[in-house]
């Protein structure tokens, strides 16, 4: 078992837990815009501070390693990996689309979301990749994927063979509203990317000795960076 800090920066949202055993001891998180390369070493100390726990202590740092936004992955990658070479401890990574599930199964068991015939529901997490495009997988009710990750370009086709099973689909994420009038079958439920969703992913991944190279581990994109010229007039 081991004591975990887990750093989730992949969308809008900065979010930083610690974690022992699996089980979130405490959190910071924000949405209030893309500050995440300030925020993200602020509420690491807070998080140490309040817990009473020395960063020698901790055991490993989890990532989520998206897919996501390009500058909010490296920035909470990068954050992660400064501190695993500081102090010598392991690197995990957790796809940011299993610790989206992982949010969306703890508020079911909650009570925070409700959806029926739950057992039997397909999950599919969205991530807004732009337009009318989302990162996104499928999963089944207990967290095991049923496809790989995919950028979605999301039309009335999008997802048929799982959305003609006649189980709950259920999206969610920030990418997910806007999919709700082309995927008018589909439930969307409130839940948002947290840290939390990396803790009991990231004790399992310990446990199995799933380690990341600090010097070598990079973000999943899925996509390459595209870099555009502006067209402001600077003179």
């Amino acid at each position: 078992m081991a004591l975990i800090l887990c750093i989730e920066t992949g969308t809008d949202i900065c979010s930083v837990g610690i974690a022992k055993d699996g089980e979130l001891l405490s959190l910071r998180e924000s949405d209030e815009g893309r500050d995440h390369a300030r925020k993200v070493g602020l509420f690491v100390d807070e998080l140490l501070r309040e817990t009473g726990i020395a960063p020698d202590e901790l055991d490993a740092v989890a990532v989520g390693k998206g897919p996501g936004s390009y500058t909010g992955l490296r920035i909470g990658v990068s954050f992660a990996k400064g501190l695993c070479y500081g102090l010598q401890i392991p690197l995990l990574a957790v796809g940011s689309l299993d610790a989206l599930t992982e949010v969306a199964r703890e508020d079911y068991e909650a009570g925070i979301i409700r959806v029926d015939d739950w057992d039997r529901a397909l999950l599919c997490p969205m991530v807004d990749a732009r337009r009318m495009e989302v990162y996104a997988q499928v999963f089944d009710s207990e967290g095991h994927p049923l496809s790989e990750v995919s950028a979605e370009v999301v039309g009335p086709e999008s997802f048929a063979r799982f959305r003609s099973e006649g189980r709950p689909f259920v999206i969610f994420g920030n990418g997910a509203h806007k999919c709700v009038e082309v995927l008018p079958d589909a439930r969307l439920v409130e839940v948002t990317p947290s840290a939390r969703g990396l803790a009991r992913l990231a004790q399992q991944a310990f446990d199995e000795g799933r380690r990341e190279d600090v010097a070598y581990f990079e973000p999943f994109y899925l996509k390459d960076f595209v870099v555009t010229t502006s067209k402001k007039k600077l003179f």
